[in-house]
């Protein structure tokens, strides 16, 4: 099974940064080996600027790039997904739709950059501390032997994974 391709959703509130810059992360560095979505349980109906900037900066394609509900991936028809990691508290503690396919589920809190206020600088360190840690967290999980673990022990890595560069 070294040729499958890993659906992966990004779950939070908004869907204006923090998943879309997880998605971006995974699809560039997954080369092909996953398959990135985001997705949000209020999206916000845009994504953030900056962390549009932040994809685009790694060689993500942003031109489809758009907040979207978490709907659309439970729906019929719908990619099933091998897993979904949420990325905000509030949506770690909302009711989730039913996943097709048992999907191992993990929760990898990083701070709201959206949330900061200041200047540009200030709130661009914000970004960039967020991206910083999603893409950390991703590295590993590009590292695990999916092939070899079953489905408990990999959910049981992504969330240790989850743990990582949580203060």
């Amino acid at each position: 099974m070294e040729d499958k391709t890993y659906n992966v959703l990004f779950l939070c509130t908004g869907n204006s940064a923090r998943s879309i810059m997880a998605e971006a992360i995974l699809n560039v560095l997954g080369k092909g080996r996953f398959k990135a979505f985001s997705a949000g349980s209020n999206p916000s109906g845009r994504v953030q600027p900056m962390a549009q900037e932040l994809a685009e900066a790694i060689g993500y394609d942003t031109i489809d790039i758009r907040s979207k509900n978490w709907d659309e991936f439970a729906a019929e028809g719908a990619p099933e997904m091998d897993m979904v990691i949420t990325v905000c508290d509030n949506a770690a503690g909302e009711s989730c739709p039913v996943w097709l396919g048992h999907p191992a589920l993990a929760h990898w809190g990083v701070p709201d950059p959206v949330a900061v206020t200041g200047d540009e600088d200030t709130r661009r360190r914000a970004y960039t501390a967020a991206f910083a840690t999603l893409r950390r967290r991703i590295e590993l999980l590009l590292a695990l032997p999916l092939q070899s673990l079953d489905h408990l022990a990999a959910q049981a890595k992504l969330r240790e994974i989850g743990k990582v560069g949580a203060e």
